[in-house]
């Protein structure tokens, strides 16, 4: 069995780089997989499934096709694309996955999330994120028109970056007290996760017991993929441009 888990690529008309590197990925490497996994901030922004713009569709009919080969796709949200509902996966040919979720990889228990979560010493985001994902706010903002949800998408993310130049680094990354109490309370001892755009494996201890975080590459100027076989756990970046 072959998995591949990739996290924050972002996927924009603006970036073609990542765009391009995506498509390269899904009709190669991808296909050598059994599933393929998403962990979030897929896209730079969604605003619903009411609104995909044709770019956004393309991107749905890649992974149809990868599906059609076979591979099964799962994704998650993130915290820019929360709002992403089955009407992309049904398009998409994938499973939309709750966060957190327990998996079986290489025969073992695993916890996947997108991250941002276990991000708690940033209590003004951990607020925000209570009232974004609030099943009400979610069906108001839903119902907005168009042009409002695009509005107020635009006004988030310019703030997001603003507050984010402004936060410690500590702040904006994972708290490292959060993560054994949440492994321990799915009886894990590998998480896996992205957000933080800073790929590593961390060591620690669960319960007395060792374990691992495995925190996901952001494609940006480069790509990341984890991928998880007979040999083990691997992450390895690439190049966006293809020879």
């Amino acid at each position: 069995m072959i998995n591949l888990l990739i996290s924050d690529l972002h996927l924009e008309e603006q970036r073609p780089d990542i765009t391009r590197a995506f498509l390269h990925f899904l009709a190669g490497r991808a296909r050598t997989a059994d599933a393929l996994y998403i962990l979030g901030d897929f896209f730079e922004a969604w605003i619903g499934d009411d609104a995909m713009s044709p770019f956004q569709r393309s991107i749905a009919q890649a992974l149809r096709d990868l599906s059609g080969h076979g591979v099964r796709i799962y994704l998650m949200h993130g915290n820019r694309d929360f709002m992403l509902g089955q009407g992309f996966c049904r398009l998409a040919g994938c499973t939309l996955l709750n966060d957190p979720c327990l998996v079986e990889l290489n025969g073992e228990r695993v916890l996947l999330m997108h991250g941002d979560s276990l991000c708690t010493q940033d209590a003004a985001y951990m607020r925000l994120r209570r009232i974004l994902r609030n099943p009400l706010t979610l069906w108001m903002l839903r119902h907005l028109p168009l042009t409002t949800r695009h509005k107020l998408a635009r006004k988030l993310r310019k703030e997001s970056r603003a507050q984010t130049q402004m936060k410690a680094s500590e702040i904006t990354d994972v708290n490292p007290e959060e993560v054994p109490s949440v492994m321990a309370a799915h009886g894990v001892r590998t998480l896996i996760h992205g957000h933080t755009h800073r790929p590593a494996t961390h060591q620690l201890h669960v319960d007395g017991e060792p374990a691992r975080r495995i925190v996901l590459g952001d494609w940006d100027k480069q790509g990341w993929a984890l991928q998880v076989d007979e040999h083990g756990f691997q992450q390895a970046p690439f190049a966006l441009t293809q020879d």
